[in-house]
């Protein structure tokens, strides 16, 4: 067995579906291992790979650990294996603390976000040398490659990844919802302001990653006079600019708290 995914949420079926479809492992070398038997069971008739049990986590070449951090403490008996190296996907669990826990240096540290579900992620990356050596890293740049783009970031940017990128969906999120609520307020009904919403953050993002400042967007919507910089007069009269930065700090302090419970 390749590769054993233990935790099959969102993140973990956002990869299934994405290695497979790109042909990075077949599904007949996945073990899906999850408190929930009866979807594991679905996936597994589903997608052609197979459901195991804890005991069989020694016979898998790496193991993808897709759990909440508060249960890793409970899993670790049975997840440390000898000869296995591991990804995992933990948000604030360092790699001193997974190496810890699970007794091996053959650790990697990623932290994606929810577009791995529709293969557009930002994915960091990090693990000691040893992981490197035996490939595992290379592996890990595999396996999240499938659901969209990988960073290598040193370690102590990780948490600042998590509170920014890995958390950004939820603030655009509401930034969508602020948008389409403007929309209704004004008289657009509320399944056309939603759409309308939603596009306009999609097609935005598209425009800034050809540009390079946000800024530059900004200016260039922004007419004499016009109906945008009387609406961009708000957002600053507001502060919008700076309760994004303290949420984005707010996001980040919480990632390094759920690394320090896990310290314990």
């Amino acid at each position: 067995m390749k590769l054993a995914i233990v935790g099959v949420g969102k993140l973990g079926l956002a990869l299934l579906e994405g290695v497979t479809a790109r042909g990075v492992i077949a599904p007949g070398d996945i073990g899906l291992l999850d408190a929930n038997t009866a979807r594991v069971q679905d996936l597994a008739a589903r997608t052609g790979t197979r459901m195991i049990q804890a005991s069989d986590l020694g016979s898998a070449q790496r193991v993808l650990v897709s759990l909440q951090p508060r249960v890793f403490p409970e899993v670790t008996e049975w997840l440390a294996q000898e000869n296995t190296g591991y990804v995992s996907t933990m948000a604030g669990v360092s790699v001193n603390t997974l190496v810890r826990r699970l007794g091996t240096r053959r650790v990697v540290r990623v932290m994606p976000n929810l577009a791995a579900t529709i293969g557009r992620s930002q994915t960091a990356i990090t693990g000691p040398r040893e992981a490197q050596e035996a490939g595992d890293l290379a592996f890990a740049h595999e396996l999240f490659g499938a659901v969209g783009d990988v960073y290598d970031l040193p370690e102590n940017l990780f948490n600042a990844f998590t509170g920014m990128s890995a958390s950004g969906p939820g603030y655009a999120a509401v930034l969508a919802e602020g948008l389409a609520d403007g929309g209704v307020r004004m008289g657009l009904p509320r399944p056309l302001a939603n759409e309308l919403a939603a596009k306009v953050l999609v097609a935005s993002g598209e425009l800034l990653q050809r540009r390079a400042h946000p800024g530059m967007l900004k200016d260039e919507v922004s007419s004499p006079g016009g109906t945008t910089i009387a609406g961009l007069e708000v957002l600053e009269t507001a502060g919008v600019r700076g309760a994004l930065m303290r949420t984005v700090v707010a996001a980040t302090k919480r990632s390094a708290e759920l690394g320090t419970d896990q310290e314990d």
